[in-house]
């Protein structure tokens, strides 16, 4: 099975596709973005320590930073899951918050990925009330 570093690392299908079908916030026929997991990451890191995003506000910033007019909603799920998961692998293994994707600047106790997280929402808490963010 592979590991969570591995699936993020994973070169995956990305790029800018019209829309398959109208879903969520999405209208057939837009451009949508399809990221890959490091995509997310790599964005995830760009966001300072203090400021906090929302899921929608990071699809929508994905979106214009590649062209797109929205980012496909069920594959960011998939890959702030992804994200969040490896980032715990790395701190398993002795890394610090500081060297790891700050997904709980995205990730808050209401956003259902962080339901998912094998390593629960404690976590998540502690990390976003280090940096002054709300639960």
């Amino acid at each position: 099975m592979k590991s969570w570093n591995d699936r993020l690392s994973t070169p995956g299908i990305n790029g800018v596709k019209p829309t398959p079908r109208t879903m969520a916030d999405v209208v057939e026929g837009q451009p949508m973005l399809v990221p890959t997991a490091r995509q997310v990451d790599d964005f995830i890191r760009s966001i300072l320590e203090g400021v906090e995003m929302d899921v929608r506000a990071l699809r929508t910033a994905l979106a214009v930073e590649h062209g797109a007019e929205v980012t496909c909603p069920v594959t960011i799920g998939y890959h702030l899951r992804t994200v969040a998961e490896a980032a715990n692998e790395d701190l398993q293994r002795g890394m610090t918050p500081s060297d790891v994707a700050p997904f709980w600047r995205v990730l808050d106790a209401k956003t259902p990925t962080t339901k998912k997280l094998s390593f629960g929402a404690e976590f998540v808490a502690a990390q976003r009330k280090r940096e002054g963010l709300k639960p």
